[in-house]
């Protein structure tokens, strides 16, 4: 007579199960898009213009950074400059006075820009020597 057992019998019932299981998760997952063609894809709507009472948008200038060397009475100068400013309730950087006497330059003929640099007293060329 045969044995009976309460083990479950070997079936092809494991193999089945695992790929059931593994098509469930796949069919979960969501598919990938097929890639479209650039043509294919609608434009986008244009933006909506801004109101003529609305602010412009502001234009970003690339700045750029550099050093000089000046005089010491040059230097007072721009210090001097910041004062005169600031009495007339308009504070000022070093940079913006920099910029003012560049568009002060631009604006002499050719005789008074030559005088005015000719006025200028001639720097060495190169960092100056550490003090101390």
């Amino acid at each position: 007579m045969p044995t009976v057992t309460n083990a479950p019998a070997k079936t092809d019932a494991m193999p089945q199960r695992a790929a059931t299981k593994a098509a469930s998760e796949a069919s979960s997952k969501p598919k990938p898009k097929a890639a479209t063609p650039r043509a294919a894809v609608p434009a986008k709507p244009a933006k909506k213009t801004a109101p003529a009472d609305a602010k412009p948008a502001k234009v970003k200038v690339p700045l750029v950074r550099d050093s000089f060397t000046m005089p010491a009475a040059d230097f007072d100068l721009i210090a001097t400059m910041k004062l005169r400013a600031l009495k007339m309730m308009r504070p000022t950087k070093k940079s913006e006075l920099l910029r003012a006497g560049l568009y002060a330059l631009a604006a002499l003929n050719d005789t008074r820009f030559r005088s005015t640099l000719n006025a200028l007293t001639p720097l060495k060329p190169g960092r100056p020597k550490k003090a101390g």
